[in-house]
């Protein structure tokens, strides 16, 4: 058993959509880009680059961003490159390997991590041991690379790779994820496939990335491959962060033999659930396959209790690296799902820095960018500072660096307790201790911690933008009352 990186307990990471963030001139495009601004389309390209990233690296560390997570970079015809065509190529589109090589260089200069995207369970049509396959049917000595109806093969029947309406991969001679004609799934009991994506994962740990994200990797039922696939990486790399995009409460994955952490959407839906409150967007939340599924109101002993199964399901070391979001690009906006409230959005950020693991923001979510299902929550970024709250960033940027300020905040498990409709969550550290008491009802909470503190002490408040605090004097009895404004938040540093 191994534990993840120390690193991580400190991160902050930002995930981007590389077509959706920000287009660089230095990176030429080969013909005519979907307008930046329009709604976005299942297939158009906006142009968004790697070195786009680059030059707004400073505005990310100025957020407080330490670690970046990119979606696919790898070639591909799609513009969420989730159909990879080379796996040891980044796509030209968003400036090829030389992008890559700046990123990381100039990312790096300022300790800001970046791990990548790796989409190792399926591959796109135009993959070329696929497209050898298509050429030359039971003569490629790549046909037992994918899962290729052997019987049609013996017929010399081609297989094809492009569908009729309604058609799916199974009609056309071989599996795909999901049957999707697009997606040919890669059999990976074959040797040689096993290499090859080994081998891709250990190119680019040793160009400089600093993690992988594994997409689907539930889809690969061989706990071996997973196995294999970290001890080749960390063999690289002894400090890289793997993380997998499992959607529930799964300790099995990471029990220190595959990966160190999982996308926590299960945090992310009882976040929701308490922060939105009477604002949830109903309608849209229940299109949506997983946070339709498991998302609920909650009041604050129910968010509370809620936080003890989560924070208790896993090691505390594992807790500490668990990649905690509020959204991606695989689910609607919060701030859409909260029915366009963006207090809900504060108090959701609120209790993402003061809870254990590795807070991620989703890109343009902290300048108010919106989106429903995929994919409107693809929207490119809104550059033009006309369409940004400029308001909410201060407030994400306080937040973020008191993430970074406060060690309390990234210390032992917290103490959770719930009181109506606010919860208290209190951390502490050798610098200090820090009571969070966030409010999602609609009237204000006295909330009163029996915490033992010296009488007459003063807890110092900490002020938010828009959320204005004042010192508070510990009673007689060592008792400290928190008084929460409805739909607010307090931070107190504890005597």
């Amino acid at each position: 058993m191994s534990d993840p990186p120390a690193w991580v307990r400190d991160a902050v990471f930002y995930q981007i959509f590389p077509d959706r963030f920000a287009a660089s001139a230095r990176v030429v495009k080969p013909g005519p880009l979907e307008a930046w601004n329009a709604p976005p389309t299942p297939h158009g390209f906006k142009g968004g680059d790697l070195l786009g990233i680059v030059e707004h690296l400073d505005e990310l560390t100025d957020l407080g961003v330490n670690a970046l997570y990119l979606t696919p970079i790898f070639q591909s015809a799609s513009n969420h490159r989730y159909h990879t065509y080379d796996y040891f190529r980044v796509d030209p589109l968003l400036g090829g390997d030389a992008a890559l090589r700046e990123l990381l260089d100039e990312a790096h200069l300022r300790g800001v991590r970046v791990v990548l995207d790796g989409v190792f369970n399926h591959t796109g049509r135009g993959f070329w041991p696929f497209h050898h396959v298509l050429e030359t049917g039971s003569a490629s000595p790549y046909r037992n690379w994918f899962h290729v109806d052997p019987a049609r093969l013996a017929r010399g029947e081609p297989i094809r790779a492009y569908a009729e309406p309604g058609e799916r991969a199974s009609r056309l001679g071989y599996e795909g994820w999901w049957d999707m004609p697009a997606l040919p799934k890669l059999n990976t009991d074959e040797p040689a496939v096993r290499e090859h994506l080994f081998s891709a994962a250990e190119h680019w740990l040793r160009f400089g990335i600093d993690g992988w994200r594994l997409d689907v990797p539930g889809e690969i039922r061989d706990e071996t491959f997973w196995q294999e696939f970290r001890r080749r990486c960390r063999a690289v790399n002894p400090e890289a962060y793997l993380v997998g995009e499992i959607w529930t409460v799964a300790p099995e994955w990471l029990r220190g033999d595959r990966f160190d952490a999982l996308m926590n959407y299960p945090l992310a839906e009882a976040i929701l659930g308490f922060a939105a409150g009477s604002h949830l967007d109903e309608a849209i939340i229940r299109r949506h396959h997983e946070f339709g599924a498991h998302t609920k109101r909650l009041d604050g002993p129910g968010f509370a209790a809620r936080l003890a199964e989560l924070l208790g399901a896993y090691r505390p070391e594992v807790v500490d690296a668990q990649l905690n979001l509020l959204d991606s690009h695989d689910a609607p906006r919060f701030i859409t799902m909260a029915g366009g409230d963006r207090t809900s959005y504060r108090l959701a950020l609120v209790l993402l820095a003061a809870l254990p693991g590795a807070p991620c923001l989703y890109y343009g979510d902290e300048v108010g960018l919106e989106g429903g299902l995929d994919p409107d929550c693809r929207r490119a970024y809104p550059w033009d500072p006309v369409r940004q709250d400029a308001d909410l960033r201060a407030f994400v940027r306080a937040v973020l660096r008191l993430r970074h300020g406060e060690p309390a905040l990234r210390g032992p498990a917290p103490a959770v307790t719930g009181h109506d409709g606010a919860v208290v969550i209190e951390r502490s550290a050798p610098t200090g201790r820090l009571a969070v008491g966030v409010n999602a009802g609609d009237r204000p909470a006295a909330v009163v911690l029996a915490s033992g503190l010296p009488a007459g002490s003063v807890a110092q408040f900490v002020d938010l933008p828009g959320w204005p605090a004042a010192p508070a004097t510990v009673a007689a009895d060592g008792r400290l009352s928190l008084d929460i404004p409805a739909r607010s938040a307090v931070i107190a540093r504890l005597p």
